[in-house]
């Protein structure tokens, strides 16, 4: 049986943030708040992947601890509560879902998504255009945020573009296109132009994110798995280097390359 309310949450966040309250809370300020909104955004995806259930509910709490922060300080402001944030979003997931709480009929998840984005492109003129000068009004892709990470952004511009039907019909054409992007990386390698050799890498690895996509998976998360692959295949090697006695910078590449072979073989 829960000890707390949501309401007990808000009352405590406005206490520490009031007169009298911590100092520290009462320092804070949106800006400065940015990067802990990051942090416990990972913080969640690291306890999930874990499976520790009870880590998992810690972690949505200190993210959700970021929320009611943030709407602490726009109340002090006099902006809007968390009370305006609750409204927003119940009324955003009532209205773009009309085939949960209205009449229109879905084939599948496909048709949804391609209604949410309709539904998007609809807000934003009943609500005057949006940002004309960043082009937001015009642009299925004008709200991208700016500080998702580079994979992850592309992915969505990806997914985006697909759902209306901007997207390849056959994986040997995305495969073709990575070939492609490699002989252009290959070609500004040869010339020994920095800048093209700079762009063609982003278009090439803008096309393993797209094979990516295509196959049902998120970049973001494939290369994740290869780095804790890798990183863990780097310390078995190190575990094998101090067990005779040395370092790594002491081995030669060869001899490198004959415990990471052994590492793998054991895997």
């Amino acid at each position: 049986m829960s000890t707390y309310t949501l309401q007990n949450l808000l009352d405590i966040m406005a206490k520490m943030r009031a007169e009298g309250g911590c100092p520290w809370d009462r320092e804070q300020t949106l800006e400065s708040l940015k990067q802990y909104l990051v942090e416990e955004s990972y913080e969640v995806i690291d306890a999930i992947d874990s499976g520790r259930v009870d880590k998992h509910a810690d972690e949505l709490g200190d993210l959700l601890l970021q929320v009611v922060f943030q709407a602490q300080i726009r109340r002090e402001q006099g902006q809007f509560a968390f009370a305006d944030v609750v409204d927003r979003i119940c009324a955003k997931l009532i209205r773009r879902h009309p085939h949960v709480f209205g009449d229109t009929r879905v084939s599948g998840s496909q048709e949804v998504l391609k209604n949410w984005e309709a539904i998007k492109v609809q807000e934003k003129k009943d609500a005057g255009g949006g940002d004309k000068r960043s082009g937001e009004s015009s642009s299925l892709i004008g709200d991208m945020p700016r500080h998702l990470p580079a994979l992850h952004k592309a992915h969505h511009l990806q997914k985006r573009l697909a759902r209306v039907g901007f997207d390849w019909t056959k994986v040997h054409d995305v495969v073709a296109k990575i070939d492609e992007e490699l002989a252009e990386v290959k070609q500004a390698l040869a010339a020994g132009n920095a800048k093209q050799i700079d762009e063609e890498l982003g278009d090439l690895l803008f096309a393993v994110v797209n094979l990516s996509r295509f196959q049902g998976l998120n970049a973001e998360e494939v290369l994740q798995r290869a780095v804790d692959k890798f990183a863990k295949r780097v310390q078995a090697v190190e575990q094998r280097v101090h067990q005779a006695g040395r370092e790594l910078s002491q081995c030669t590449l060869a001899e490198l390359d004959e415990h990471w072979n052994a590492v793998k073989a054991a895997e």
